[in-house]
């Protein structure tokens, strides 16, 4: 995007790991952030802190996505505390792992809530408060390509989100909103390690699957944002970025 001073971003699950290196990334290239989180505000704060510390603006908000009415105070919130909204990342996500036979009622209707229902819920906000010129970054996952067992609901929900991004993509036409996704593979977050223990050989296959024999950062992630944030990219809409090391790619270990 033109000129970030003065753009307002919107960052949902940004207290730690992807969602934290995205805000702290917008932060110091100019934009003001809003710092959502569901639960512990500590780190939501601390980050804050730090933006605030280098200069920076953003203040934290506590949403659960997949809750319409706290989505619609965000956005509100968003816009008065900066004056409007330009940039929705939608990062909240939860991950659990088990086959299909083995997936309980609630585990399956909490990963609908939160990354379908919760990107679902942004996006409708979203289509009617983001200015024009603005940008629209759902996530996926790189399993959506994979088809690793074990991953089947997250993967479909992610999956649904990318087809909400491509749909939506059209549904903003003329409006120069661009609504493209990212699909990270293995990525080294606190969420990662609690759900691959180390050692485990669920954990060697996925490290094996990286062809570029390193796991994946936040910053990589980042980086990913602001590819489709850049001014120069305001003709690539409707997309997903794979930034997983090659783990899709089927190759064999190496």
């Amino acid at each position: 995007m033109s000129n970030p001073e003065g753009k307002v971003a919107i960052v949902t699950g940004a207290s730690r790991g992807i969602g934290a290196s995205i805000a702290e990334r917008l932060a110091g290239d100019g934009f003001a952030v809003v710092v959502n989180y569901a639960q512990s505000a500590r780190p939501a704060e601390e980050l804050v802190r730090r933006i605030v510390e280098s200069g920076g603006r953003a203040s934290a908000f506590k949403a659960d996505v997949s809750d319409p009415a706290a989505v619609g105070a965000m956005f509100e919130f968003a816009a008065k505390q900066f004056g409007g909204i330009d940039v929705l990342v939608n990062n909240a996500g939860i991950l659990s792992q088990s086959t299909i036979a083995d997936t309980s009622d609630s585990d399956f209707d909490r990963l609908i809530a939160i990354n379908l229902k919760g990107t679902f819920n942004a996006l409708r906000e979203g289509a009617k408060r983001i200015r024009n010129d603005g940008r629209i970054i759902n996530f996926s996952t790189s399993l959506v390509g994979s088809l690793m067992p074990s991953y089947a609901i997250y993967a479909a929900t992610k999956a649904a989100v990318e087809t909400m991004t491509s749909i939506m993509a059209k549904e903003l036409r003329g409006r120069n909103i661009t609504v493209n996704a990212i699909a990270p593979g293995p990525i080294a977050t606190e969420l990662f390690r609690q759900s691959n223990p180390e050692g485990a050989p669920r954990t060697q296959r996925i490290l094996d699957s990286i062809v570029v024999k390193r796991m994946g950062t936040p910053e990589d992630v980042a980086r990913g944002a602001l590819f489709f944030l850049s001014p120069d990219n305001g003709f690539v809409t409707g997309q997903v970025l794979y930034v997983c090391g090659g783990t899709t790619l089927g190759l064999a270990p190496v």
